[in-house]
């Protein structure tokens, strides 16, 4: 399922904390993304329609949670972002990052006790 950028900004505020109103969604991304609740609303229904969230009415409003786990989604991206620029490989990646100076100690550090937790 491929979930736009705009849209992934609402799944994030329903990963966040669930159910919301439309009008709730509205009020934690509209303001710092500067749309209007229209724009939410549009946003919603197009979820709606990939099946990314589930809506359940309660009395004349809607409650809104997502469908689509956030592990799911960053899972599905994260490999997308692979295929599409490192032929599916991490390494690459990592070596981008190290050659462009974007790897801080700390993630250095990270790296090292992640491969020695991995090796058996």
């Amino acid at each position: 399922m491929k979930i736009s950028t705009a849209e992934s900004v609402v799944m994030g505020a329903l990963w966040r904390r669930c159910p919301l109103t439309a009008e709730e969604i509205a009020g934690e991304v509209a303001a710092d993304q500067g749309w209007t609740e229209a724009t939410v609303k549009t946003l919603i229904n197009r979820l709606l329609n990939k099946g990314a969230i589930g809506a359940e009415r309660e009395g004349r409003k809607y409650l809104y949670r997502p469908v689509l786990a956030r592990e799911a989604y960053v899972e599905a991206e994260s490999q997308g972002l692979l295929d599409r620029l490192f032929d599916g490989r991490l390494a690459p990646l990592v070596s981008h990052f190290s050659e462009t100076n974007k790897l801080t100690p700390e993630d250095v550090a990270e790296l090292k006790k992640l491969i020695e937790d991995f090796e058996p």
